[in-house]
């Protein structure tokens, strides 16, 4: 595997170039050495795999950038595009005052425009920081983040404040004989706690319980709170927290993958267990859906940014990890003055983070 291992105080991610998927992130604290994310169990495993799969599913890890998200039908391209099937190359890399920061570019282009990944980590810090920058191109494109976590023994949700939670109109695994689903399609709540089941009954989107054997897909919408989209999730097992943060001007949305022994086919064979993707993007459901007519425009939410020549935006994203014993997420998140302050329960702690680099309240370029 062709890898780029970037390393600050306390803190080491490597990047899989041969597909920009995170291999492996490393959060040393508490005297703990965390590791939030995911790596799928055939990944270099040297088992024969189903010889149509895409590149992004054979190495299928940690985070990576989806543009388009899902279904690539306006450019030819393998699901979630060119930016989590293919090789990206090193082209800066170097200690920064405090820290680390290396920069990838996409050999691919994505619809013409060129691709670029900043990686930057801080001393001390238990976040990876990320921006991704596309300059040129034409038409519009959709994105999204794809980070993964794993858990053996379940863990508990929270979130920045959510307009509704909405799946689409057909689960992910609609045939019995090949895998199973828990929610119902299409459904929508404004309840995170009560979402719909194909049952019947109503499931809870705030617990990961082990004992369910699932395929779901389930969108939040961020509401209007002026603050950063976050999604916190306490894993039990683990005994630590796994952070998710972004600006909800660039990615409103944050989609949950729930991926738990639901797929009984290769590769998944039904060992693909405890897994959550928490995916914010701005997106919807395939590129022509993004760029077209959806339901999430109608509800004023904007789901791809427009390319142009001579035109570049960029979007920011941050993952991070800590200790957490008592399985329970915060309530509550704030960032200012160099810190983020969790509240939960009784208890509030912080820890350094750059309560800058989301930009929060900046003009957002579409």
């Amino acid at each position: 595997m062709d890898t780029c291992t970037i390393t600050a105080k306390g803190i080491s991610v490597s990047l899989d170039l041969t597909v920009g998927h995170i291999a492996d992130m490393t959060v040393e604290s508490g005297g703990r050495l965390i590791k939030p994310l995911h790596r799928a169990p055939w990944v270099d495993a040297g088992e024969a795999l189903p010889k149509d799969l895409p590149q992004g599913t054979v190495r299928l890890s940690g985070d990576f950038l989806c543009a388009p998200f899902s279904r690539s039908d306006v450019e030819a391209a393998p699901l979630h595009g060119w930016p989590a099937n293919s090789a990206w190359d090193l082209v800066d890399s170097g200690a920064t005052e405090g820290g680390w920061r290396a920069v990838f570019r996409l050999r691919h282009r994505v619809m013409g425009a060129s691709v670029d990944k900043t990686l930057t980590l801080i001393d001390d810090h238990p976040f990876l920081y990320q921006e991704h920058v596309f300059s040129g191109g034409s038409g519009a494109i959709s994105v999204a983040h794809h980070p993964m976590t794993v858990m053996t023994g379940g863990g508990r949700l929270a979130f920045s404040p959510k307009r509704l939670a909405a799946t689409p109109a057909d689960p992910l695994e609609p045939d019995p004989a090949r895998g199973r689903f828990m929610l119902a399609y299409p459904a929508r709540s404004a309840d995170l706690s009560h979402f719909p089941t194909a049952g019947g009954g109503t499931l809870d989107l705030t617990q990961y319980r082990m004992e369910d054997r699932r395929e779901d897909f389930v969108t939040l919408v961020e509401a209007d709170h002026g603050g950063p989209g976050w999604t916190a999730l306490a894993r039990r097992a683990e005994e630590d927290l796994v952070l998710v943060l972004k600006n909800p001007a660039e990615l409103p949305v944050t989609m949950l993958w729930l991926s738990n022994g639901g797929r009984d086919y290769a590769p998944w064979s039904g060992r693909h267990l405890g897994v959550l993707g928490i995916e914010d993007g701005r997106t919807a459901v395939g590129h022509a859906a993004s760029i077209g007519d959806n339901w999430l425009k109608r509800e004023g939410v904007a789901t791809a940014f427009t390319l142009g020549e001579g035109h570049s935006f960029s979007f920011r994203h941050i993952i991070g990890a800590l200790p957490l014993s008592g399985g329970t997420p915060p309530r509550a998140i704030a960032t200012a003055n160099g810190q983020m302050r969790l509240a939960a329960g009784d208890t509030q702690w912080n820890v350094p983070f750059d309560d800058d680099f989301l930009r929060i309240g900046q003009p957002v370029p579409v």
